[in-house]
């Protein structure tokens, strides 16, 4: 079987959604590379924002752990390409 991965040379970061169990406050938007921060009202935080590549989102992950949270969701946003070409 085959490995194959989309979007290898596509352009720029990949916008993600994370999603943890507990309540992580606005102000560690920094130690998080700058994601927003996004409490939900169920106990869960929404981190969003763009992620240069997969080591970055490994590392991410690897923060999440570090603090104990678990992880409920990660989710790849894919953004329709805005840069058509004019023919």
């Amino acid at each position: 079987m085959a490995y194959r991965a989309d979007n290898q040379h596509s352009s720029g970061p990949a916008v993600y959604q994370i999603t943890v169990r507990g309540i992580i406050e606005a102000n560690w938007s920094n130690w998080f590379d700058g994601l927003t921060i996004a409490p939900q009202a169920n106990g869960e935080t929404l981190l969003s924002g763009p992620i240069v590549d997969q080591s970055a989102l490994f590392g991410l992950l690897n923060k999440i752990h570090d603090l104990g949270l678990p992880l409920t969701s990660v989710r790849r946003i894919h953004m329709k390409d805005t840069d058509e070409k004019d023919e």
